[in-house]
């Protein structure tokens, strides 16, 4: 009881009267009845900056959606594409429309009341502090008028409406007033984005995915395999640093590091060329980063025997004057006998001039300050998994053994697994950016590539990639989590394990694509998995068959889209190209009882804020405490 009286007396402080806690009650109730928000899910973007884009714009055809829905019988089908190619990219198709002469002050009337109508029939999912919060500062007084009053004739708003939309267009300002309004309405069709891992690597642009994630706001990440290790090597991790280099060299994507987060490989690349030899289908440059990452990782393995990743150091197992290197128990023909650095003695010891190239690297890592920022939005918005609305999102896997049982992994002297697994992989990553403690930066590393690593959960064969031109030794063996879970009873095993239980929880995960053009499927487990890696990138849509997934979780269900390659900007602006869907598949279909708050996570919580106010007023009514200010 004392400390519930304690409680309250903190609650008393936000609401120190009856009537102050009267108001919020009713204000929480209504919340409950609002429609569910719509969410979308994604995976593995990897990059891939103007694919991610036209889809983060369109909002995975959610505007298209809801445009015909709601202009079906006013607007023509071009019109209705018109419409909404301006929306996804203003810029750039008002400057179309400005070269046709098509930017009549009766296009702007038309145009804006549209807008405005969209926005307004969207913030109806919202309570209006939620849509106030997603004004842009510019319009915002202006725009919430907007979108309280009514557009009918016969109202007493009506004259007080047009004139604002006359004044907008008279002042000059109505393509400034377009692209403020368009954001909103691409804020407001999606109320949260949950990414589920992968944003870094092998496309060209992942900072810019990251800015626009960032100016987005409502969003949360899920850290996958590529992201954990560029965050190691933000944190000053070496082994972290050198695998990110060495992925940028070998994907040709180098400009993220030099031109987007401003580190240099001029020293690697000159330390390269003066030591290394040329030879067809290798770059000096990624020779170097090679023979260094593969040192660093031995002695990071050595620092954690617990890891049982001993089988890994291969260095040593070099026979350069015979060009081969045994692995297993077998010899194979080495792609290059190029490795002057690699003393057979000490063959994880970094030479001086190869610790000076590191130490230049790790200095401009730390020296990044884009990188730390955007590190430090995928720390505050990010984790290991994340449980919502009875789902259990993850990157890559979580362990188990080949009978289906929870894998033990000993972390800090303790075997864990499981949820307490993956809990205390969460704290050590954050560990890793806060403090810099060797321990932990190495643990970056390991969830980079580790066997059991629940962001990777394979054995990478790095090693044999770079110096085994035989691809059967790239074969690449993964944890049976992703056999298993195919099954139903695993499924709920592991969903049981983070407190979820029944039909409607699901696993959402991505990172292994799924290869559609095959006859694979993204729904498993008799839909109690959903792996949503389509393949955003582009390397990846042969193979797939398609171009990425978004899942769409709204008041009417859940449902899976997969998306059709994306072609350029310009085909959506000259052609009004819209987002297709190769296919769409309904998961859960709630329409004829659409979901609200209520049913929601959010709702059960709002739920105890309303709890806890009742338990507020019963005691200001019984003299437990007074009022203040009453």
């Amino acid at each position: 009881m004392v400390d519930d009286i304690r409680y309250l007396k903190l609650l008393s402080q936000q609401f120190p009267t009856r009537q102050a806690a009267y108001t919020e009650i009713i204000n929480l109730e209504a919340i409950l009845n609002l429609p569910r928000g719509t969410e979308h899910v994604m995976s593995d973007i990897h990059g891939e900056l103007e694919a991610f884009t036209h889809i983060f714009n369109n909002c995975s055809g959610v505007i298209r959606e809801r445009v015909n829905t709601m202009y079906a019988d006013t607007l023509s089908a071009e019109e209705r594409a018109e419409l909404c190619t301006l929306i996804y990219y203003p810029d750039e198709k008002l400057a179309l429309l400005r070269r046709a002469k098509r930017l009549t002050p009766n296009w702007y009337d038309a145009t804006l009341k549209h807008l405005i109508n969209l926005a307004r029939t969207l913030s109806d999912n919202y309570t209006r502090s939620r849509v106030r919060k997603q004004l842009p500062e510019a319009y915002g007084y202006i725009i919430d008028e907007l979108l309280h009053v009514s557009l009918g004739a016969d109202s007493a708003h009506h004259t007080y409406h047009e004139r604002i939309v006359e004044s907008i267009i008279a002042t000059g300002a109505a393509d400034d007033f377009i692209q403020s309004i368009t954001r909103l309405i691409k804020r407001l069709a999606v109320s949260h984005l949950h990414v589920v891992g992968d944003i870094f690597d092998r496309g060209p642009r992942a900072d810019r995915v990251l800015d626009e994630l960032i100016a987005h706001g409502n969003v949360d990440v899920q850290w996958g395999n590529h992201d954990i290790a560029w965050m190691g090597a933000a944190a000053g991790s070496e082994v972290c640093i050198a695998q990110v280099v060495r992925t940028c060299i070998h994907y040709n994507t180098l400009d993220v590091l030099e031109s987007s987060y401003g580190i240099s490989l001029r020293e690697l690349a000159l330390f390269a060329d003066a030591t290394y030899q040329h030879e067809p289908g290798v770059h000096r440059i990624e020779k170097a980063i090679n023979a260094i990452l593969f040192k660093l990782m031995e002695q990071t393995i050595a620092r954690h025997p617990n890891w049982h990743m001993q089988d890994r150091c291969l260095l040593g197992n070099i026979h350069a004057d015979e060009g081969t290197v045994r692995i297993g128990k077998r010899d194979w023909p080495l792609s290059t006998r190029d490795l002057p650095t690699v003393d057979p003695q000490n063959p994880s010891e970094l030479t001086a001039e190869e610790r000076r190239v590191l130490d230049g690297m790790v200095s401009a890592f730390a020296d990044s300050d884009r990188l730390r920022r955007h590190v430090q939005f995928l720390f505050d918005h990010g984790s290991v998994y994340l449980i919502r609305n009875g789902y259990l999102m993850f990157h890559g896997c979580i362990p188990l053994t080949e009978d289906g049982a929870l894998a033990e992994v000993t972390c800090s002297g303790t075997p864990l697994s499981g949820r307490a697994y993956l809990d205390y992989v969460d704290r050590t990553a954050r560990r890793a950016w806060a403090t810099g403690d060797q321990d932990a930066l190495d643990w970056m590393w390991y969830l980079w590539c580790g066997s059991h690593s629940p962001l990777a959960g394979r054995t990478m064969k790095t090693f044999e990639r770079a110096y085994v031109a035989d691809p059967a030794a790239w074969d690449e063996p993964q944890d049976p989590y992703f056999d298993l879970a195919r099954n139903q009873d695993v499924c709920q095993r592991v969903l049981g394990e983070f407190g979820l239980t029944g039909r409607t929880a699901r696993i959402i995960n991505g990172h292994t694509p799924v290869h559609e053009v095959d006859g694979d499927t993204p729904v498993r487990a008799n839909g109690q998995l959903l792996v949503i890696d389509g393949g955003f990138c582009s390397a990846y849509h042969k193979t797939t068959g398609i171009a990425g997934y978004t899942l769409i979780a709204d008041r009417n269900g859940l449902r899976l889209k997969a998306h059709r390659p994306f072609t350029s900007v310009n085909d959506a602006l000259s052609s009004n190209d819209d987002i297709a869907s190769a296919h769409e598949t309904i998961i859960e279909d709630m329409s004829d009882h659409p979901a609200r708050v209520a049913d929601t996570d959010a709702g059960s919580l709002i739920r105890e804020q309303i709890a806890d106010l009742w338990a507020l007023l019963q005691a200001y009514r019984d003299g437990t405490l007074a009022e203040r200010g009453a």
